[in-house]
């Protein structure tokens, strides 16, 4: 895939795969992003995903596209992630994943203060991309006509 390829999916698609590692064991986990070129941000809660990239934050992430089995992209970002602490700038990225992905809200508002669940510690982390890679089989549909005086014939090739 062409970087502008790469690029229309990364805005396109608002979610993938973040992987993370600590002592050499790989953690992926499903996440929701928003691209701002150049930066990607991601809005989590505190837990082991952010325990391991604040010591270690090397990430990747991969995100798809998969109709069937021969029309699929993929790309996939290795990059530096970064804990935003800047109030505003965390308030702004946070509006921006809500417009893209409202289904988050009910997380983003439940506070569980009991013995069973502790409280969501809202995180964001902005990923500044090192390398960006894309791949794809798309299925490609072919017409032709074949004309004779008085006869059409028309083909169909997958």
């Amino acid at each position: 895939m062409s970087g502008a390829e790469i690029e229309e999916m990364l805005g396109r698609i608002g979610y993938g795969h973040l992987a993370c590692a600590r002592n050499n064991q790989p953690y992926v986990v499903p996440i929701h992003y928003v691209y701002e070129k150049p930066d990607i941000f991601v809005y989590t809660t505190e837990g082991l995903k952010t325990e391991i990239i604040d010591e270690n934050p090397q990430i990747c992430l991969q995100l798809e596209e998969l109709v069937d089995d021969t029309d699929w992209q993929s790309v996939v970002i290795n990059g530096e992630a970064e804990r935003l602490v800047d109030r505003e700038k965390k308030e702004d990225v946070l509006k921006k994943v809500l417009s893209r992905n409202p289904t988050l809200t009910p997380a983003i508002s439940i506070r569980w203060v009991n013995d069973w669940i502790r409280e969501n510690k809202e995180v964001i982390f902005r990923i500044k991309p090192t390398t960006m890679t894309g791949r794809s089989a798309v299925k490609v549909r072919i017409s032709a006509a074949v004309v004779q005086p008085g006869v059409v014939r028309r083909s169909q090739i997958l």
